[in-house]
C-alpha cells in the first residue's frame, strides 16, 4: 500500500484527539480494525505519552489519532474490508516519520496491551510494523 498521506498534514486532526475518545474508538473497532492498526495506535499512543518526545512529533501524532477516532474520513471506517486501510496509512506514515522515538520500552507496552486485549497472538500479524 503506498503511503500518500504526509505526516505534517495530519496535524489538522489534532483537535479530534482526546485520551477518552481513543480508547473509547479502541474499545469500539478492536476486533474490526485488526491487530496491526491496534499495534500501530498503541505505539503512537505511547510516544505521545512519552516526556521525551519532541513536540513536533506529539503534534503528528495527536494528528494522526486524532483522525483515527474520527468515524467519516477518507474511507468511513464502516466499509469492509478497506474502511481502515487510510487510517492505517496516516497511522505508519506518522510512525515511520516518529520511528526513533519508538523504544523497545514502548514496543513491549504496546505488545503487553495486545496481549491484555488478545491473548495470545500471533507476532508474524505485526512484524513487519517496526
Amino acid at each position: 500500500m503506498e503511503n500518500k498521506v504526509k505526516p505534517q498534514d495530519l496535524v489538522k486532526f489534532e483537535k479530534n484527539y482526546s485520551e477518552a475518545n481513543l480508547w473509547k474508538k479502541i474499545g469500539s473497532v478492536a476486533k474490526i480494525a485488526g491487530i496491526k492498526t491496534l499495534y500501530m495506535v498503541l505505539l503512537l499512543y505511547y510516544v505521545l505519552m512519552d516526556d521525551a518526545t519532541p513536540t513536533k512529533y506529539k503534534a503528528m501524532i495527536m494528528g494522526a489519532l486524532g483522525y483515527f477516532i474520527l468515524p467519516v474520513d477518507v474511507l468511513p471506517d464502516f466499509v469492509p474490508m478497506v474502511g481502515y486501510s487510510d487510517d492505517l496509512a496516516a497511522l505508519s506514515g506518522v510512525l515511520y516519520a516518529v520511528i526513533k522515538s519508538v523504544s523497545p520500552q514502548i514496543k513491549a507496552q504496546a505488545k503487553a496491551k495486545l496481549t491484555d486485549w488478545f491473548g495470545a497472538y500471533n507476532e508474524e500479524e505485526i512484524k513487519d510494523v517496526l
